[in-house]
């Protein structure tokens, strides 16, 4: 079957949407047809399948006004996302017209255009309306994270994308679109927004272009927001991932990641942009990489504030909510860009039960964002490892907090020179009864049986008083 190349603008595609309105089109001349409007498709739901058409539209980011060029964005769409969705993404189909006029999927006749095929779920099982409705855990996401991992692990290394130049496009382009709809955000100091996010990025392009070489630019989702994930067959499921672009769809990994988590973030989700975190961590043992994190989060939240002004343009029924949400998000790209500085908790205890908890408890709520990066030390003999990785960790500009049983002087001095080595307050919190040799200072014992709010008042207060000298002799 050829493709036909001529140009096909909106007004060509009307017979096609009438087509796909009729239930009859489908085989089942019963059945509801309910159609939804996204910025670049229609997406028409019958039965137990969604058809995406993609609409013929030219933006600075794709170009789909003929017929040829949707095709292979469709066969795009499908091949990318079979990966992460086997189940969700079916195929492709043309729609044909005969010579009577008639269209038909996969008929006689040239093909006018061509929808992909998917099998469909309830809406209310998109991340982002379990978000809304209180159904989001630490443990879904944590299985998010870890699905995150795998895929990032599995794509293509794409060496010829990202790095420096990459987000340096981002930010430039955010600025273009930012100056373009200012005037519907008050002028929100964009200026000052620009020049902060350049002077964060000449702080890590090195670190950029080193990651590109080490393969960390891959193709990846492009658009891992809640509203493109979704609960299928009870696993966390990525879709609609960026086919159009690859500028866009081939970034560093942890560009991807700092989607989601802005999203989380900025939705006031902070728990569960900690277990992604986290999670995604625990699979691929990133660390210099963090470095960058505080940027990635900034860009992404910029491209959101002015996706979400653009949208309040067009539909004048939500234009004030998506403009107070345009705004929140600029306002958390500039707070990204001052992140706080990072401390190391420990919390030991013989038995690691209740600090586990506690642990998990804390990590979020301890700054900068998305909290602490938690570390477990399962034996004795890892002591020595997960202190390496702390202080990597702390390096990079992110808190820590370690659980695990410190029951000797010697881990405890070690955890304190951690600290000490990477000018960061620290604070021991001792669950339990402490040990005999147990001296004061940076340790504290908290009673077994405190609750969360009164561990969390004790950390805060003891880390905000710390300097970055705290202990230098006790252990």
């Amino acid at each position: 079957m050829q493709d036909h190349a001529e140009i096909s603008g909106p007004g060509d595609q009307a017979a096609v949407e009438r087509f796909l309105s009729r239930p009859e089109s489908y085989g089942l001349p019963h059945a509801p047809v309910e159609r939804i409007e996204t910025h670049c498709s229609l997406i028409f739901l019958v039965g137990e399948h969604a058809f995406k058409l993609k609409r013929a539209i030219v933006f600075s980011s794709l170009d789909y006004t003929t017929v040829a060029q949707r095709a292979r964005a469709c066969r795009a769409e499908i091949a990318l996302n079979q990966g992460a969705a086997p189940d969700i993404y079916l195929g492709v189909r043309s729609i044909n017209r005969g010579a009577d006029g008639t269209l038909a999927f996969n008929g006689p006749g040239p093909a006018i255009d061509w929808v992909v095929v998917m099998r469909r779920f309830d809406q209310a099982d998109l991340f982002s309306a379990m978000a809304e409705t209180g159904r989001l855990t630490t443990d879904l996401m944590r299985r998010l994270g870890a699905e995150i991992a795998r895929l990032h692990q599995a794509t293509a290394i794409t060496p010829g994308f990202g790095g420096q130049a990459g987000i340096q496009a981002a930010i430039e382009n955010n600025r273009r679109e930012l100056l373009r709809i200012g005037h519907l955000l008050d002028g929100a100091g964009l200026d000052a927004l620009h020049a902060r996010t350049s002077a964060a990025l000449g702080e890590v392009a090195a670190l950029l272009d080193q990651r590109r070489a080490a393969g960390k630019v891959r193709r990846c989702h492009g658009d891992l927001r809640l509203a493109n994930i979704c609960l299928f067959n009870g696993r966390p499921t990525l879709f609609d991932s960026i086919e159009f672009s690859d500028d866009i769809g081939c970034i560093d990994v942890l560009y991807d990641l700092a989607f989601l988590l802005m999203d989380l973030l900025v939705g006031g989700m902070p728990d569960l942009a900690n277990a992604v975190f986290n999670s995604y961590l625990d699979h691929t043992g990133e660390t210099e990489g963090l470095r960058a994190l505080p940027l990635f989060l900034a860009v992404r939240a910029a491209t959101r504030s002015y996706a979400l002004a653009g949208s309040a343009m067009r539909h004048a029924d939500r234009a004030a909510r998506q403009l107070a949400a345009a705004r929140a998000h600029l306002h958390a790209s500039a707070s990204f860009l001052r992140p706080a500085p990072p401390r190391l908790l420990v919390i030991a205890d013989r038995q690691d039960g209740a600090a586990a908890d506690l642990a998990a408890t804390l990590a979020p709520r301890l700054l900068p964002v998305p909290g602490a990066r938690l570390l477990r030390i399962a034996a004795p003999a890892g002591t020595d490892g997960i202190l390496a990785e702390t202080a990597s960790v702390l390096a990079a500009g992110c808190s820590v907090l370690v659980q695990g049983g410190f029951s000797t002087a010697q881990e405890r001095q070690a955890a304190v020179a951690v600290a000490q080595a990477a000018r960061v307050p620290f604070l021991g919190l001792w669950l339990d009864a402490p040990p005999s040799d147990l001296r004061p200072g940076p340790w504290v014992h908290l009673p077994r049986g405190a609750n969360a709010s009164a561990a969390l008042e004790t950390a805060e207060w003891l880390l905000a008083e710390a300097t970055a000298s705290t202990g230098t002799s006790a252990c």
